[in-house]
Parts: structure tokens; C-alpha cells; sequence
């Protein structure tokens, strides 16, 4: 029997403004999918606490561990209204803003001297792939400046260093009303169970992507 397709799903905890944040049930429900293109796929999740040391202590960890193939990423993005799938990470992090264990950044760049870099052409096909489920999903060159934006380029960088892992992407989803609450009136938002929906076929395509030969 051949090796299992291993897929490693994250999302992020909440963080200061943002004491919910939707990529943990997203990404608990993500790696729950029990379907037949998934029998030979092992799912693992893990969600980052919200600061720049557990990025760079876990995910290295995580790689070594899970030896994943595919690596799918959701951060939230709670002033856009539609899903983004961010085509690259840039080479920014703020100074201004601390993280979830009240650490700034010293510089305004992640490493010296380089340009933004990209995650790939199968972004592409990654944003048809959410389309196709209704939802509102646009093409993004600006994943911010902030821990999302600081995975998608440790990420980058790991795919570009490990063999094993073949394909990473970023997904900023929106603000999502909790279970029992709603967001300001007249605002019309997507739903967990639209996020599930566009994630699953974002997994799929990723899947899919990866099994292709070389």
C-alpha cells in the first residue's frame, strides 16, 4: 500500500481585537471531512497561538513531524468581507502592532534584503476551485503585515527548503458571526458552513494538485 497523502491544516487562536477567531472551528471541521477522496489522505490541524516565537518554534516542528505534502493555511481577515487567496508573502511585518504575547518587531522587514515571494500557480487554480462553491472569493497580493502575513513567508520559505512538501497556501477568511450572535444590521456575511464548503474544495484541489507526477 502506498504512503498516505499527508495534508496539514492550520488556522490561528484568537488575538488582541479579535477574541474570536473563525480558523479554529474551520479548521476543526476541515480535518473532520470523512470522504472517499480522503481515504488515503491523512489530515492533521494545528492552530498557532498568535505570536511571531510560535510560528517560528512549531512550524518547523510541525513539518518534521507531520512531513506534509500540502500545506493549507487560514488566518482571518475581520475588515474584509470576502474570502482572499493571497498569491504571495510580502517582506513586511509591523513595528506598530505587538502580537498575542505582547512582542513587537523590531524591524519592518522579515529578512534582509529580498522582494516578496510568491506561493506559486496553483493559486490560480485554488481560487476557481472556491468559486465554483458560491462564495465571494477574490485573488490577494497583500496578506498584511502581521502573523498571517509572517507564516505565509516562513511557509514559502520551507516549501522552497523541504522536499517533502510540495505545495503551500495562505486563505484569509472573513469575520463570521459566533453561534448565537450577529454581526452589525443590514450586513449581509458568509457563513461557517460557506467557509467549510470553500475549504473542502480548496482541499480537494490541493490533493488532487500534489497527486499529479512531477
Amino acid at each position: 500500500m502506498s504512503e498516505r497523502l499527508s495534508v496539514l491544516v492550520t488556522g490561528f487562536g484568537p488575538f488582541p481585537g479579535a477574541p474570536f477567531n473563525p480558523t479554529m472551528p474551520l479548521v476543526k471541521r476541515l480535518t473532520e471531512l470523512r470522504r472517499p477522496a480522503f481515504d488515503d489522505v491523512k489530515l492533521t490541524s494545528h492552530i498557532f497561538k498568535v505570536t511571531y516565537d510560535a510560528v517560528d518554534r512549531e512550524l518547523p516542528e510541525l513539518i518534521a513531524r507531520v512531513r506534509p505534502r500540502v500545506l493549507l493555511m487560514f488566518g482571518l481577515a475581520s475588515r474584509t468581507a470576502h474570502l482572499r487567496i493571497e498569491t504571495r508573502a510580502r517582506n513586511a511585518v509591523t513595528t506598530l502592532v505587538a502580537d498575542a504575547g505582547r512582542r513587537r518587531a523590531r524591524k519592518g522587514s522579515i529578512v534582509d534584503g529580498a522582494d516578496a515571494t510568491m506561493f506559486g500557480p496553483h493559486t490560480a487554480k485554488l481560487l476557481r476551485a472556491a468559486l465554483m462553491t458560491g462564495i465571494d472569493a477574490r485573488a490577494s497580493r497583500d496578506a498584511g503585515s502581521y502573523l498571517c502575513n509572517y507564516l505565509s513567508w516562513r511557509a514559502i520559505e520551507a516549501a522552497d527548503k523541504t522536499d517533502g512538501l510540495q505545495l503551500a497556501a495562505f486563505v484569509h477568511v472573513p469575520l463570521i458571526p459566533r453561534q448565537g450572535t450577529s454581526l452589525r444590521k443590514g450586513t449581509e456575511r458568509i457563513t461557517l458552513e460557506d467557509l467549510v464548503d470553500a475549504g473542502e474544495a480548496l482541499l480537494m484541489e490541493m490533493v488532487k494538485l500534489a497527486r499529479r507526477p512531477a
